[in-house]
C-alpha cells in the first residue's frame, strides 16, 4: 500500500473553466495590434487598468509605505466601492504623477517632493 496522495496533473489544474471572450480567443486577424512606439511614449492620463502588462519592475517600499498602500486599497473598497489590487493603485498613482509632471514641469508635485527630499 502506497502512502502517496494522487494529485491532478497540470493539464487539469490549469484547464479553462469558463469560455474565453477576450482577444486571446479571437481570430488572429481580429486582434488589435499593440500601440505604436510613438503612442507608448505619450503621457497617460489614467492607469493601465486590469490587463496583461508587458513590463515589470521591482520597487522596494518601507513597512509604513506598504501599510499606507494597503490602507488606501481597503478605503477605496470600503468607502468608494472600488475593488482594486495594490498594483492597480500604484499604476494609477504613477499615471497621475506623470500627467502632473508633463503638464506642470518644474511646478509639479514630483519635482517639489524630490527637491524637498534632496534627491
Amino acid at each position: 500500500m502506497t502512502r502517496r496522495v494522487a494529485l491532478p496533473g497540470a493539464a487539469e489544474l490549469f484547464r479553462t473553466t469558463v469560455p474565453r471572450t477576450d482577444q486571446a480567443s479571437a481570430p488572429q486577424e481580429d486582434r488589435t495590434p499593440a500601440a505604436p512606439v510613438e503612442e507608448r511614449g505619450r503621457p497617460r492620463t489614467a492607469g493601465s487598468g486590469r490587463r496583461k502588462h508587458d513590463s515589470k519592475i521591482t520597487v522596494y517600499v518601507s513597512d509604513e509605505e506598504l501599510l499606507g498602500l494597503e490602507q488606501a486599497r481597503l478605503a477605496l473598497r470600503a468607502d468608494h466601492g472600488i475593488a482594486v489590487d495594490r498594483g492597480r493603485v500604484v499604476r494609477e498613482a504613477i499615471a497621475v504623477l506623470l500627467s502632473d509632471f508633463t503638464e506642470r514641469g518644474a511646478d509639479s508635485v514630483l519635482v517639489r517632493h524630490l527637491r524637498e527630499s534632496g534627491e
